[in-house]
């Protein structure tokens, strides 16, 4: 039998060609230190362009494409727009594992985030409904789309490989690293808006001001590309991806053979991935509607809450190490689910209130979202755990976070705000079953 670095796949391909192979001829030894400063730098500039998108929801869109709409209609609007690039995501995951399979890893990478640098810089130049009409929203969604198809790509398997290649007493440490580049991504993004709201009239910010983190995004993106092909091509990257048998697979072979293993790894995460949107975008479009706590007030308390976020991140790679990482995050799926029930009392007390709201809501959030990546990965066979991976956080985001804030705002805008503690609480009944049956499927595995 050869060995997993040498194995010879089926020809509907699992492994890159020999040519794309062939290319990554640079010889640099790839440390684990090096891994872990690609994964944070990756994933804090995709989450730079998502926060740089949901903020503008907020304060831009509704004033800049729908001026002929309420308030909340207008930003009832644009939270559908954000939707929709996760919605596309899985469709660009798929487009680029094949990619990945015939030109490389590199090729694949380099096309996403030029696809999303491209797309981000184009937002910048976006012209308001007033100049020339419903043209402005469907360029908006255009760009929006291409955005989620290059997210789909960006999927370099270093998570997978830095939490493959630690410690067995440490992979909860490990797998953390990556999630880092959430509360990171955010800081830059609401420490840019505040900046430029307070300083800026409301016209001028409407006007010129808000495009300004479109193009610091892009140029974000320009360093995460340069930072990342510098491991993705190196023959030492690639010999360990052999290694680990992390190589792209064609997504109709990964739903068809382990179809449920991808949805039971997006359900398990999903009452984190809620809570994503509950703490970010959510309550910043109902403070800032339904409070008088002023829009750069709200950012900070976000930022700081960010900050917390990321000590809250590392202590859960700590906890996940001593406790296991299901126990954890079922636990903190309870401890969502209670949060929830806050959730109407404290965003109708005021700032106070708002602020506590934020600030625990973000520590919980860190401690639930820094173990919610590949928590079932191990149900993967070696073969498919890369794609499968991939696939599993599409459909997490897609089904967990994609429509948080759409339905979030509308709903509470409708019913009250017992409708986002309804929410929160279908993600912790999905994840603590999720749960559940990936320890059973796990008994009668051993």
């Amino acid at each position: 039998m050869s060995s997993p670095a040498t194995a010879a796949y089926p020809a509907a391909g699992f492994e890159e060609s020999p040519a794309s192979l062939s290319r990554a001829d640079t010889h640099e030894e790839v440390t684990p230190s090096e891994i872990a400063v690609g994964v944070i730098i990756g994933r804090a500039s995709e989450y730079f362009d998502f926060f740089v998108f949901g903020i503008a929801c907020v304060l831009v869109f509704p004033s800049l494409l729908f001026p002929f709409l309420s308030r909340l209609d207008g930003t009832l609007m644009s939270f559908a727009l954000l939707a929709v690039a996760f919605v596309v995501r899985p469709v660009g995951t798929a487009v680029s594992m094949a990619i990945q399979r015939r030109w490389g890893r590199g090729t694949k990478l380099t096309i996403a985030l030029f696809l999303l640098g491209v797309c981000t810089v184009g937002m910048a130049f976006l012209p308001a409904y007033s100049s020339v009409g419903t043209a402005a929203i469907v360029a908006l969604l255009v760009l929006r789309i291409g955005q989620g198809l290059a997210l789909g790509g960006t999927w370099d398997g270093l998570p997978s490989l830095l939490a493959m290649s630690a410690p067995k007493n440490r992979r909860g440490w490990y797998a953390m690293i990556g999630q880092l580049g959430a509360p990171v991504g955010f800081v830059l993004a609401a420490g840019l808006f505040a900046y430029l709201y307070s300083s800026l009239s409301v016209d001028e910010f409407l006007a010129w001001g808000w495009r300004y983190p479109f193009f610091v995004a892009f140029a974000v993106n320009v360093v995460a590309l340069f930072a990342r092909l510098r491991l993705v091509v190196g023959q030492s990257y690639t010999e360990l991806l052999q290694e680990r048998e992390l190589q792209p697979v064609a997504v109709s072979r990964v739903m068809r053979d382990e179809g449920g293993n991808v949805l039971l790894g997006a359900f398990a995460a999903l009452a984190s991935f809620a809570l994503f949107h509950m703490v970010t975008v959510f309550p910043l479009s109902w403070i800032t509607m339904y409070s008088d706590q002023p829009i750069t007030e709200v950012l900070g308390v976000q930022i700081v809450g960010a900050f917390l976020a990321a000590g809250a991140i590392m202590v859960s790679g700590w906890l996940s190490d001593r406790v296991g990482r299901r126990t954890l995050l079922g636990s903190m799926a309870v401890l969502i689910g209670v949060f929830s029930l806050m959730v109407p009392w404290l965003l109708d007390a005021g700032t106070v209130g708002n602020n506590i709201f934020l600030i625990s809501g973000f520590v919980l959030l860190g401690l639930s979202y820094g173990q919610a990546s590949g928590t079932v990965t191990s149900n993967f066979s070696a073969r498919y755990r890369y794609t499968g991976a991939a696939l599993s956080t599409d459909i997490a985001w897609m089904i967990g976070a994609a429509f948080a804030p759409l339905v979030a705002l509308g709903l509470s805008a409708k019913f009250g705000l017992g409708a986002v503690t309804l929410y929160l609480l279908s993600g912790v009944v999905c994840t603590l079953g999720a749960l559940r049956i990936n320890r059973m499927v796990e008994q009668q595995r051993d």
